[in-house]
């Protein structure tokens, strides 16, 4: 007898549009459409330089090189870093490397910046991660993910600092969720 598996349901860490996965992962739904814009941006950056390059006259081979160099540059600052989540776990992969922290095990939580926020989490083996709170916004599964680790971080006792700025964030999060469903259903 011959037993047929869902390869996605055998591969750990997969996810389809935000949904979790049959491991329990989740991750930024609106993460595909992101890369892509930065990808269109930087190939209309490079076309643009080519063609006023061209159109002025001096467009040599090793001029369109350094476009092209520069459009991949472009891309590398634009697209943003993957952000998933499971159980005890959030990852955020960038284009290099990718870093990971025990959601169950947190040390600190704080919001950087006042212009550009970055959330910087710390574990107890002393992995970090930072990464825009605007994701977990968008993304209610992954805060969810987030919350359930900070939980089990304040039942054991080693979040030490950072339990006002997961409040706000919650409360953020909770008010555009709140807002979200009210639009949808016509109240607002």
């Amino acid at each position: 007898m011959e037993r047929r598996t869902d390869r996605s349901a055998t591969t750990p860490g997969r996810w389809r549009g935000g949904r979790p996965g049959p491991d329990g992962t989740t991750g930024d739904r609106h993460w595909r459409l992101d890369a892509r814009c930065a990808g269109w941006c930087a190939l209309g950056f490079a076309v643009l330089t080519l063609l006023l390059d061209w159109g002025s006259g001096g467009l040599t081979v090793a001029r369109a090189d350094l476009w092209a160099v520069l459009g991949v540059l472009v891309f590398t600052v634009l697209r943003p870093p993957r952000v998933s989540a499971g159980d005890g776990w959030l990852a955020v992969r960038g284009l290099v490397r990718s870093r990971r922290v025990r959601t169950d095990a947190l040390v600190a939580v704080r919001l950087d910046g006042s212009i550009a926020t970055r959330l910087v989490l710390r574990d107890t083996d002393g992995h970090s991660v930072a990464f825009d709170p605007k994701v977990l916004l968008a993304n209610p599964l992954l805060w969810h993910q987030l919350d359930a680790g900070a939980h089990r971080s304040r039942e054991r006792g080693t979040l030490r600092h950072g339990e006002r700025a997961l409040r706000q964030l919650g409360e953020r999060i909770d008010g555009g969720t709140a807002r979200d469903v009210l639009r949808a259903s016509g109240l607002e």
